[in-house]
């Protein structure tokens, strides 16, 4: 069986098409440019199945909808799920959960079995705990490294700054922005990390995602996996479920 699994979110709209061998296809647009996706998706054999997390809205949605339409096969539109895929949803209204966490938690949990630090790094940033157990305890949300940014040059009018580089004492406004950005980032996974300790007999490996990951990964500490496409490996495991 192969599986058309698309991760839409808020910048781009991620997809590949897996089978029992692994990825056959994978691929990439910009959320402005979905039309693209129409020509690359021709050339792909017919799926059995398409499974989706799309947290860019109804437009976007609808745009998928229209695109996938070609193929006359189930077509599944994830919502986080109280159990799924080995993983126990902690949410106190488990539907409330995003998607894509929802997504990239399963992903995490296929390719570890130990604890786990599930961080993707993107518009928004999320740090989210999962346990040996497979149990999602919670998790963080932060604005993305260019969120932060922007939002001090937009909300004040002496700050007008674009990235700059990371430096434990800042020399610059601009280096100052964006170290900060960094070091909130990292010790808010630092913080969920030593809580996550006390939960587990051993040290969470740290699995790191989105399109930010390159940002944030030298920073961290442990023992950390960079998985380029976490919510795609998620989906496919919820579509083969």
């Amino acid at each position: 069986m192969s599986i058309l699994a698309v991760d839409s979110g808020n910048t781009r709209i991620k997809w590949g098409l897996h089978d029992a061998g692994g990825w056959i296809a994978t691929g990439a647009v910009s959320r402005q440019e979905t039309v693209r996706l129409n020509d690359t998706w021709k050339s792909l054999p017919p799926p059995s199945k398409i499974v989706i997390a799309n947290v860019a809205g109804a437009l976007i949605r609808s745009e998928i909808q229209v695109l996938t339409s070609r193929w006359r096969v189930m077509t599944e539109w994830v919502v986080a799920r109280p159990q799924q895929c080995g993983v126990a949803n902690g949410y106190e209204q488990p539907a409330q959960l995003g998607c894509d966490r929802w997504a990239a938690l399963i992903g995490a949990r296929q390719l570890n079995r130990g604890a786990a630090i599930v961080i993707m790094a993107g518009t928004a940033i999320t740090i989210d705990a999962l346990t040996a157990d497979g149990e999602f305890l919670g998790g963080l949300i932060l604005p993305g490294f260019d969120m932060m940014v922007d939002a001090l040059s937009s909300k004040t009018a002496g700050i007008r700054v674009e990235r700059g580089e990371f430096q434990v004492f800042p020399t610059s406004t601009r280096n100052a922005v964006w170290s900060a950005a960094i070091q909130a980032t990292i010790g808010a996974v630092g913080r969920m990390y030593a809580a996550l300790v006390e939960r587990s007999e051993a040290a969470p490996v740290v699995l790191l995602s989105g399109g930010a990951a390159e940002v944030v990964q030298p920073w961290l500490e442990g023992t950390v996996a960079r998985v380029d496409n976490l919510v795609l490996e998620g989906l496919a495991c919820i579509g083969a479920d």
